[in-house]
């Protein structure tokens, strides 16, 4: 955005908040940099819009007469913004996705529901894979972006999203299960069922770092296919928190002694300038989760 628009719309928002501090939250902004371009528009125009008060704010005579235009100004921008992005494709395009199947199924809908709202005529095409696979896929341009465990092992850009916690999953009836924290030398002792595809498996890595091995009786790529096996006595396991909301199995889940996480975030393309409709889903991603 041209900064002169930017101090008119501080300028606008302000008046209407009737204050610098609720402008500032409103446009991302901090409250010094509200007022700072506030100040610069009266040295720039050579008159005070604004009566700073323990109150808030409140126009001055020159600022009554100067707020119609400042706000036609920023309508006309708008008007003009809203143009130039149905002409970068902002208002129309596809989306390639790569994801696993937790966030598929517990971010996605409503991260897309959400972005659906400004965006209603996106269409998006979504892989679901593991890690190694979606990483292949972003290199190979397959998919626009990815959502991966961090870090990556190519040269991708990325961005962090969350941490989601690994927990213990029992049959609900297992004797470990009345432990509220699970040492993992504990579960070295029972059959194990491990969820793991391609080159990388956290869980595999939480014993390593420990020098344990656990006694691996089943070996599976799909998480509900592991929560079924529990359910069923099969055994026990180690899954991300995010894949155990909303289970429908009958099932225990537990902390670990020693807490183990993984760090999950959006990669791209090194060095690709992402198309129109990719960068605002990007920065919508960010936004929330600064929220």
């Amino acid at each position: 955005m041209d900064i002169s628009i930017q101090k008119y719309l501080a300028f606008v928002k302000t008046v209407e908040c009737g204050s610098f501090t609720k402008a500032a939250e409103l446009l991302s902004y901090s409250q010094s940099g509200v007022s700072r371009m506030i100040g610069d528009l009266e040295r720039e125009w050579r008159v005070t819009l604004l009566e700073r008060g323990r109150s808030g704010v409140r126009l001055t005579s020159e600022g009554v007469r100067l707020l119609p235009y400042a706000k036609r100004v920023c309508a006309e921008y708008e008007k003009l913004q809203s143009e130039v992005d149905e002409i970068n494709g902002l208002k129309s395009g596809l989306i390639r996705i790569g994801t696993f199947s937790s966030v598929a199924t517990h971010w996605l809908p409503n991260i897309i529901r959400e972005f659906q709202k400004e965006y209603p005529n996106i269409d998006y095409e979504l892989l679901l894979g593991d890690y190694t696979e979606i990483e292949t896929w972003i290199s190979e341009g397959r998919v626009d972006c990815g959502f991966l465990r961090l870090p990556v092992q190519t040269e991708l850009e990325t961005m962090f999203l969350e941490q989601d916690r690994l927990l213990v999953v029992l049959p609900e009836a297992h004797s470990l299960a009345a432990l509220e924290k699970i040492p993992l030398s504990a579960l070295c002792e029972e059959p194990f069922m491990l969820l793991e595809k391609g080159a990388k498996a956290e869980v595999s890595e939480i014993f390593e770092r420990s020098g344990l091995r656990p006694k691996v009786h089943f070996t599976a790529w799909d998480d509900y296919a592991i929560m079924a096996m529990a359910e069923s006595g099969l055994g026990v396991s180690i899954l991300p928190e995010l894949i155990l909301k909303r289970t429908p199995y009958r099932i225990a889940a537990r902390e670990l002694e020693i807490p183990a996480y993984r760090n999950i975030g959006l990669a791209w393309r090194e060095r690709k300038t992402p198309s129109p409709v990719l960068e605002r889903f990007m920065k919508y991603l960010d936004h929330r989760q600064d929220g």
